[in-house]
Order: structure tokens, then sequence, then C-alpha cells
């Protein structure tokens, strides 16, 4: 929804749904916000969500909230707020920050990172931490199935050589024989 009145104020975190990923800006008042980005962009949702994975230089601009939105979903998320810094003080930071190139990185210092930054001084991302979690589960999951299987497969060898052993020791009682032509 693109963005028409909201009750953003000065210092709020705003979160924008992206698909796949959220963007993250930082409003600073005058339908204005600060957000860090790619070269190739995230300042729309016309751009590809791909893009933002693959610069290691982020820029910072200040941009109508309007031409970040676009059309997405966006919503104030000030996700950390128990204690966040001063507004007036990172509202000015914030501001000073514009048009600066900083090092960028989906997993460590992505405008998610960016934002938290600036408000609670606290680099977090709240999408990574999220994902990590996803990604460690699903490799705990497999290497648990893998080891079932490894275990499975060991008892069916340790089977299969035990039925081996029965068969080759002796029966311990005599076979009956029956005469097949009475």
């Amino acid at each position: 929804m693109a963005p028409t009145r909201f009750n953003a104020k000065p210092g709020d975190l705003i979160e924008i749904s992206r698909g796949i990923y959220q963007h993250w800006a930082f409003y600073i008042g005058g339908e204005e916000v600060v957000h860090l980005t790619t070269p190739n962009g995230d300042s729309n949702s016309s751009g590809s969500s791909l893009m933002v994975l693959d610069s290691p230089i982020g820029k910072v601009k200040r941009e109508n909230i309007r031409d970040v939105v676009c059309y997405d979903e966006f919503k104030i998320n000030n996700l950390l707020d128990d204690q966040p810094r001063e507004s007036y003080i990172i509202v000015k930071e914030a501001c000073s920050m514009v048009g600066l190139e900083l090092p960028y990185s989906i997993m460590k210092r992505n405008c998610e990172h960016f934002v938290t930054d600036l408000r609670y001084d606290k680099s977090e991302s709240r999408q990574v931490t999220t994902a990590a979690e996803i990604g460690g589960a699903t490799v705990g999951i497999l290497v648990l199935g893998g080891l079932g299987a490894l275990v499975a497969s060991w008892l069916k060898d340790y089977n299969k050589e035990e039925r081996r052993e029965e068969r080759r020791e002796p029966r311990r009682e005599p076979r009956r024989h029956y005469n097949w032509q009475q």
C-alpha cells in the first residue's frame, strides 16, 4: 500500500515488505527517510530483490518515503524499543551520513543493521537471525537424519552378520527326515 497518511515520528523505523525480504528505513520527518541501499538500489520495489545480495558497498540515501515504499506494504516497527536513543540525536546522525558509501553485507551490515544501529546503538538484524535459525535447524535435521540413516545401516549390517553366524553354527537338535515315499 502506498503511504498516504501515517503517524510515524522522527526516529521511527520503517519496515517495508519486499516479498522475500524486508527493507528498512529510518524516518526523519517531513515524509523523508534515510536508508542504506546497494548501488543497484533498493530505493523502490521495482529493483530486483536479488540485486541486494551482490554488492559489498552500500550507499546511505535520503529520499521521500513514497519513492522508497512505492506500492509495497510497510509499517512502523521499532522492534527493539526498550531503550532507543534520543530522536533528535539520531535524526541528526542519520542526516549527516547521507551520501556515504559504507561496507555492505547481507549477513553483517544490511539495511536493518543500519537502522537498528542508529536507533539503539546496537546493530541487529532479526531477518538474518531468523534465517540463521531456520538454516541451523535445517542443518540439524539433516545431520540427525544422516546419523539416523548411518545407525540404521549399521544395525542392518549387524543383523545380517548375526544371521550369517546363525547359519554357520550347527543346529543343536537333529533334523527329522521324512520319508516322502510312504
